[in-house]
């Protein structure tokens, strides 16, 4: 297993990293299913960042209990800062590899989030990852991701290919990062029983 990617220095720009490289295109692709995940009540959420998912789906239904799991302490900080008054929620500063969801009182959970998370592990990691998961959630989990991807268009797929190249360069040298290309996680999910139902696009 690889040491996690270390994001504290990034915890304070983080916000204004992502509106100078995507504007507000990431933080609508969180948001597509938002209202979806209301109906959920049990919240197991992974590397939220500073928060922003995390506390508009618990404005919108403050009854979910969460438990977010980020290895950065720094990043669980800003998360706290943004929850709404009387949020349930759990921080848990903890490597997601070593961490076991099952042992949570809030588990079984009926919703698993994880925006621009997957992306930062090879596929015997998130395999790894899937074997916690699963021993966690109910059979009818909704699992709701966000990540990038290589567009299959000519022009598209070489400016998707240099995009995703450049990003995995920045974090590298700046968290020490060590996956440096998008993992298959859809066919390691599909493996241990996942089932895809709904996936949408944005920026081609």
């Amino acid at each position: 297993m690889s040491q996690p990617a270390r994001f504290d220095r990034l915890a304070r720009v983080y916000r204004w990293m992502e509106y100078v490289s995507f504007g507000r295109y990431l933080q609508q692709c969180r948001s597509l299913h938002i209202q979806e995940m209301t109906a959920c009540r049990r919240a197991l959420i992974y590397g939220d960042g500073d928060g922003r998912f995390l506390a508009e789906l618990l404005r919108r239904a403050p009854e979910i209990r969460a438990v977010a799991v980020d290895a950065s302490s720094k990043m669980l900080l800003r998360l706290t800062r943004r929850l709404p008054p009387g949020a349930q929620v759990r921080l848990v500063h903890a490597d997601a590899l070593e961490c076991e969801p099952s042992g949570f009182p809030e588990a079984p959970f009926d919703l698993t989030v994880s925006h621009f998370f997957l992306d930062c592990f090879n596929e015997a990691e998130i395999a790894s990852l899937l074997a916690r998961v699963n021993g966690a959630v109910e059979n009818n989990t909704l699992w709701v991701i966000s990540d990038f991807a290589i567009p299959q268009r000519a022009l598209a797929r070489f400016l998707g290919a240099w995009i995703v190249r450049g990003l995995y360069a920045a974090f590298g040298l700046l968290t020490g990062l060590r996956t440096r290309h998008l993992p298959d996680y859809a066919r390691v999910m599909r493996e241990t029983g996942w089932m895809l139902e709904e996936r949408q696009e944005m920026l081609f």
